[in-house]
């Protein structure tokens, strides 16, 4: 028995540092999107690129997981918006708006990123939509 107490120490131990990792990476995807404002670079929608519908928004994300989408200097719309650093996921939701915005509700599946981009790729029922984010 004493031989196994150590055993189990080493495994909470382990267990705690997966926790400890998770929560460090959640804490940079925050970090990272809350720094500073976004700008949709590319958008293109089943091979039709409509960059230009979003020319006039900015984002700000902010770290209780709301974003405003920001036209023109002034905020039309204020969603909710998550990230998941170790699937490489992200989320969107603008409730009730319409297009553009509503192109970026749902989840997203991030392909690439830094700390100044993201490009993200949409696939629901045959329709895919693939996004860069660019920090300014």
């Amino acid at each position: 028995m004493k031989k196994l107490i150590p055993l189990i120490c080493l495994l909470f131990l382990f267990s705690g540092c997966k926790k400890a990792i998770e929560k460090m990476q959640e804490d940079a995807v925050i970090k990272a999107m809350t720094d500073g404002q976004w700008v949709i670079t590319s958008f293109v929608q089943n091979g039709t690129d409509i960059t230009t519908s979003f020319s006039a928004y900015k984002f700000q994300y902010y770290s209780n997981k709301t974003v405003d989408a920001i036209k023109n200097g002034t905020v039309e719309k204020t969603g909710t918006w998550d990230g998941n650093a170790a699937n490489m996921t992200t989320s969107a939701s603008f409730s009730g708006a319409i297009a553009p915005l509503s192109l970026i509700n749902g989840n997203w599946q991030i392909n690439n990123s830094s700390w100044t981009y993201v490009v993200a790729t949409q696939t629901i029922t045959g329709e895919t939509k693939t996004m860069r984010l660019d920090k300014l």
